[in-house]
C-alpha cells in the first residue's frame, strides 16, 4: 500500500490497518459520489507525498459495509485517519488538499 491508495475491504482490514505499524487514512466512498470522484486525485497526491510514513486506503461503502457501520459513515465521502487502531481524526465532505493535509498532520 505505500505510495499508492490501496482498495481496502472486510477480509484484509485487520491486517492493512489495525496491524499497522504506521498511520492509515481511510477514504470511504462510492462510485455514484461526485465529491468523491473530487477528492480521489487529491487522495492519490497525499498517498504519494507520505509513502512510508502513511498508508492509504479507499473503502467502497457500497460493497463494504459492515466497514462503514463499523465506524459510523453517514456521509461520503469520510476520511479517517487511524493510528494503532484507533480513530485520530475523521473529515465529512469533500476538502482540499491543504485542509487534508492539516488534518492528517494534527491526527499524527
Amino acid at each position: 500500500m505505500t505510495g499508492s491508495v490501496q482498495e481496502i475491504t472486510q477480509a484484509d482490514f485487520d491486517r492493512e490497518v489495525l496491524q499497522s505499524p504506521i498511520p492509515v487514512v481511510l477514504d470511504f466512498w462510492a462510485e455514484w459520489c461526485g465529491p468523491c470522484r473530487m477528492v480521489a486525485p487529491v487522495i492519490d497526491e497525499l498517498a504519494k507525498e507520505f509513502s512510508g510514513k502513511v498508508k492509504f486506503g479507499k473503502v467502497n461503502v457500497d460493497q463494504e459495509q459492515e466497514l462503514a457501520r463499523r465506524f459510523s459513515i453517514q456521509s461520503i465521502p469520510t476520511l479517517l485517519i487511524l493510528k494503532n487502531g484507533e480513530v485520530k481524526g475523521r473529515q465529512v465532505g469533500a476538502a482540499s488538499k491543504s485542509h487534508i493535509l492539516a488534518k492528517i498532520q494534527q491526527a499524527l
